[in-house]
Protein backbone atom coordinates (compact mmCIF):
# COMPACT_ATOMS: atom_id res chain seq x y z
CA UNK A 1 0.00 0.00 0.00
CA UNK A 2 1.03 3.93 -0.93
CA UNK A 3 1.51 5.36 2.10
CA UNK A 4 2.66 8.86 0.32
CA UNK A 5 0.29 11.86 1.24
CA UNK A 6 -1.75 12.10 -1.66
CA UNK A 7 -0.97 15.62 -2.87
CA UNK A 8 -2.87 19.07 -4.85
CA UNK A 9 -0.65 19.57 -8.00
CA UNK A 10 -0.79 23.88 -8.63
CA UNK A 11 0.05 24.91 -11.51
CA UNK A 12 0.50 28.62 -13.19
CA UNK A 13 1.13 29.06 -16.64
CA UNK A 14 1.96 31.55 -19.02
CA UNK A 15 0.86 31.11 -23.02
CA UNK A 16 2.12 34.15 -25.13
CA UNK A 17 -0.69 34.12 -27.78
CA UNK A 18 2.26 34.72 -30.73
CA UNK A 19 4.25 31.78 -29.44
CA UNK A 20 3.74 28.07 -29.42
CA UNK A 21 5.43 27.48 -26.07
CA UNK A 22 4.70 27.47 -22.79
CA UNK A 23 5.86 29.21 -19.81
CA UNK A 24 6.22 27.73 -16.64
CA UNK A 25 5.01 29.92 -14.05
CA UNK A 26 5.59 27.98 -11.04
CA UNK A 27 4.19 24.84 -9.61
CA UNK A 28 3.09 24.08 -5.93
CA UNK A 29 2.03 20.31 -4.34
CA UNK A 30 -0.15 21.07 -1.38
CA UNK A 31 -1.11 18.54 1.11
CA UNK A 32 -4.94 20.21 1.02
CA UNK A 33 -7.69 21.96 -1.04
CA UNK A 34 -7.15 24.97 1.40
CA UNK A 35 -4.00 24.99 1.01
CA UNK A 36 -3.99 24.58 -2.69
CA UNK A 37 -6.26 27.69 -2.50
CA UNK A 38 -4.23 29.78 -0.42
CA UNK A 39 -1.37 29.24 -3.29
CA UNK A 40 -3.45 29.90 -6.06
CA UNK A 41 -4.78 32.93 -4.38
CA UNK A 42 -1.09 33.76 -3.72
CA UNK A 43 0.07 33.17 -7.13
CA UNK A 44 -2.42 35.63 -8.34
CA UNK A 45 -1.47 37.93 -6.60
CA UNK A 46 1.59 37.55 -7.92
CA UNK A 47 0.26 37.93 -11.60
CA UNK A 48 -2.20 40.98 -11.09
CA UNK A 49 0.59 42.91 -9.63
CA UNK A 50 2.09 42.90 -13.17
CA UNK A 51 -0.56 43.43 -15.18
CA UNK A 52 -1.91 46.49 -16.36
CA UNK A 53 -5.01 47.91 -14.36
CA UNK A 54 -7.69 47.15 -16.76
CA UNK A 55 -6.07 43.41 -17.29
CA UNK A 56 -5.26 43.18 -13.54
CA UNK A 57 -8.96 43.85 -12.77
CA UNK A 58 -10.46 40.20 -13.10
CA UNK A 59 -7.84 38.77 -11.20
CA UNK A 60 -8.55 41.08 -8.53
CA UNK A 61 -12.37 40.44 -8.49
CA UNK A 62 -11.27 36.34 -8.21
CA UNK A 63 -9.45 37.89 -4.92
CA UNK A 64 -12.06 40.00 -3.28
CA UNK A 65 -15.12 37.12 -4.32
CA UNK A 66 -15.39 34.88 -1.33
CA UNK A 67 -18.18 32.99 -2.85
CA UNK A 68 -15.97 32.31 -5.71
CA UNK A 69 -13.36 30.93 -3.58
CA UNK A 70 -15.41 29.06 -1.45
CA UNK A 71 -17.18 27.37 -4.88
CA UNK A 72 -13.52 26.93 -5.65
CA UNK A 73 -12.66 24.93 -2.22
CA UNK A 74 -15.41 23.13 -2.81
CA UNK A 75 -14.91 21.96 -6.27
CA UNK A 76 -11.35 21.19 -4.87
CA UNK A 77 -12.52 19.06 -2.05
CA UNK A 78 -14.89 16.99 -4.21
CA UNK A 79 -11.83 15.89 -6.31
CA UNK A 80 -12.84 18.44 -9.29
CA UNK A 81 -10.05 20.44 -10.62
CA UNK A 82 -10.40 24.04 -10.64
CA UNK A 83 -8.84 26.55 -13.12
CA UNK A 84 -8.78 30.32 -13.44
CA UNK A 85 -7.26 32.13 -16.19
CA UNK A 86 -6.69 35.68 -16.99
CA UNK A 87 -5.53 38.04 -20.26
CA UNK A 88 -3.69 40.41 -20.68
CA UNK A 89 -3.27 42.13 -24.71
CA UNK A 90 -0.63 38.79 -25.76
CA UNK A 91 -0.82 36.51 -22.75
CA UNK A 92 -3.08 33.92 -21.26
CA UNK A 93 -2.27 32.58 -17.76
CA UNK A 94 -3.61 29.91 -16.79
CA UNK A 95 -3.94 28.66 -12.99
CA UNK A 96 -4.93 25.55 -12.23
CA UNK A 97 -5.43 23.23 -9.55
CA UNK A 98 -5.45 19.74 -10.24
CA UNK A 99 -6.36 16.87 -7.25
CA UNK A 100 -4.92 13.94 -6.16
CA UNK A 101 -4.73 11.20 -8.63
CA UNK A 102 -5.88 13.54 -11.46
CA UNK A 103 -3.28 14.97 -14.16
CA UNK A 104 -4.48 17.80 -16.31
Amino acid sequence: MDSRPRLYQCQAVAYPLDEVRSIPLGSHDAASPRLALRWLQERTRHITDQLDTAYARPGLHWLTDEAERERALAYMTRGTGYHLTLYDEGTRYVLAVYPPGTTS
